[in-house]
């Protein structure tokens, strides 16, 4: 349904119709674009890397299956959360497209660890594979279930989130205080999910075989929508710090893991001399026998 501008004067209409959002000022447009940018890098942000794994063939040592494993559970949680806070379709279809890429880009990290003659994973490992992915498909599965409580104010991955009623300073309902809570757990998996791939990129000395197109358009969409987060107007009567810490945790998400993929990018910087080529590799390996 069309939005109502009663309850938001000099609003943009057109913004109101698409994104039920009270834009009055060109620093809440300017927040709504910047959170469009965002989830478009996102979206786009898997592509090079399916790209690089197949030119490469060597997916399975690149990327670090924990690396795979805290992504995919960062954005099963941040899917679940935008059931719980009852966010406008276009943010739910794009949290859905966030879990089915990290489920496509783990398919893929296991197609190639076979076809190189992996060992086995481990037990732990098998059992967080086997229960995200379930927990990622019953999530898909729910589509039509989700919570039927008033819509909360707090945002999930994007600024679209529909406002609530009333305005001013407002305590956290139960549906913000279970989405804050899973934004939390959400945030601290984004974060750990890069410390893994860090250290592989260490033991390699090399990050071939990675994209860094990957992390280029993660961290410019995480820096879109922080920089969307920070010009977005609080609601009449609301306070910065309390507008700040409804927040909190998509920001120490996003700028945290921002901080974490320069780490990775200097990495770039550091290995990009002396990364040999899958059939440099195996060409070496060959030419070992022969000269011994």
């Amino acid at each position: 349904p069309s939005g109502n501008l009663s309850d938001c004067p000099n609003g943009s209409r057109w913004i109101m119709d698409v994104f039920h959002e009270c834009a009055q000022d060109n620093w809440d447009v300017a927040s709504i674009v910047l959170g469009m940018g965002s989830i478009g890098c996102f979206i786009a942000a898997a592509f090079p890397q399916f790209y690089q794994a197949c030119r490469t063939g060597i997916m399975d040592q690149a990327l670090s299956i924990y690396f795979l494993l805290g992504w995919l559970g960062g954005d099963l949680l941040n899917l679940v959360g935008s059931f719980l806070a009852d966010q406008l379709p276009l943010q739910v279809y794009t949290a859905i497209y966030y879990v089915l890429a990290d489920l496509a880009m783990l398919s893929l990290y296991c197609y190639y660890r076979v076809k190189n003659g992996g060992r086995v994973f481990p037990a732990p490992i098998n059992a967080a594979f086997v229960f995200l992915s379930v927990g990622s498909l019953s999530s898909l599965s729910l589509l039509g279930s989700a919570s039927t409580e008033a819509p909360g104010t707090f945002k999930g991955r994007s600024l679209l989130s529909a406002p609530g009623n009333e305005l001013g300073p407002k305590p956290f309902s139960s549906t913000e205080v279970i989405g804050f809570t899973i934004g939390s757990i959400s945030s601290v998996l984004y974060l750990c999910s890069r410390v893994p791939q860090i250290r592989t990129n260490y033991k390699r000395k090399s990050t071939s075989g990675v994209s860094y197109s990957l992390f280029a358009l993660v961290m410019l969409g995480n820096s879109l929508y922080g920089l969307s987060v920070l010009l977005k107007n609080p609601e009449p009567g609301q306070g910065q710090g309390d507008y700040i810490l409804h927040h909190l945790p998509w920001l120490v998400g996003s700028l945290g893991v921002l901080a974490l993929d320069v780490v990775i990018s200097f990495q770039f910087l550091a290995y990009r001399k002396g990364q040999p080529g899958t059939l440099e590799e195996r060409g070496a390996l060959l030419g070992e026998p022969d000269e011994s």
